[in-house]
């Protein structure tokens, strides 16, 4: 009964799910739409909350048993609760009981993200792409002949996409344009496909029971 109370639900709404997109009929659509938009936002209601539960207890047990870098757990635990009061209180554009602006400075949750988040997340970014330079300089070493067409296609989509390219040559960013838009989009869609064909054998495997894993069965 352990097992086969979540494994027959997880059946019935896999089924439910799978045949709305197949049988064009008003009862199926409508329970369709009842899953997506009214049964699927409870669920992660309830998923978000384990969630945040997780991260903190996490965070707590690395304060706790001072693991490296167990300073850093402040940082999000204190943002965390700092954020979401701004958010309840205050509410996004700073509308709430609880006041969101000192000296004409707004510290509401929309200002917050793009006045801190957008700006950390571009830094992130922008450090990463040095990074990336110099793992592509490492991994592609010009030792044979595809060695050397993946180094300079990686300079070349890099290039384009700075402004320095622009001055190197006119033709660099046309030719990192048609790069990412007809190669990169081919074997994009390749894979694709290839993650598809692999989504669709899982759903099989899951529906029919033979793929168990996700209950915590060995077997």
């Amino acid at each position: 009964m352990r097992d086969k109370l979540p494994l027959g639900l997880l059946i019935l709404m896999g089924i439910l799910g799978v045949t709305a997109n197949f049988l064009p009929h008003p009862i199926a659509e409508g329970l369709n739409d009842y899953l997506r938009n009214t049964l699927l936002r409870i669920v992660g209601s309830f998923a978000l909350i384990l969630g945040l539960g997780n991260l903190m207890l996490h965070h707590y047990n690395r304060i706790k048993r001072k693991a490296a870098h167990w300073r850093q757990s402040y940082t999000t635990i204190v943002s965390f609760f700092v954020v979401a009061a701004i958010g309840v209180l205050g509410g996004a554009r700073g509308e709430g009981p609880m006041p969101t602006k000192i000296l004409g400075f707004p510290f509401d949750t929309t200002t917050i993200y793009n006045k801190l988040l957008i700006p950390l997340g571009a830094t992130l970014f922008a450090l990463l792409a040095f990074y990336m330079a110099s793992a592509a300089y490492r991994s592609f070493r010009a030792k044979s002949t595809m060695a050397v067409l993946l180094l300079g296609s990686a300079f070349i989509v890099m290039l384009g996409q700075v402004p320095i390219g622009e001055l190197i040559s006119p033709y660099l960013p046309k030719l990192s344009s048609w790069m990412m838009a007809v190669p990169n989009t081919a074997s994009k869609r390749g894979i694709d496909i290839g993650v598809t064909l692999g989504a669709t054998a899982t759903l099989l495997k899951i529906l029919t029971g033979v793929e168990r894993s996700w209950m915590g069965a060995s077997k």
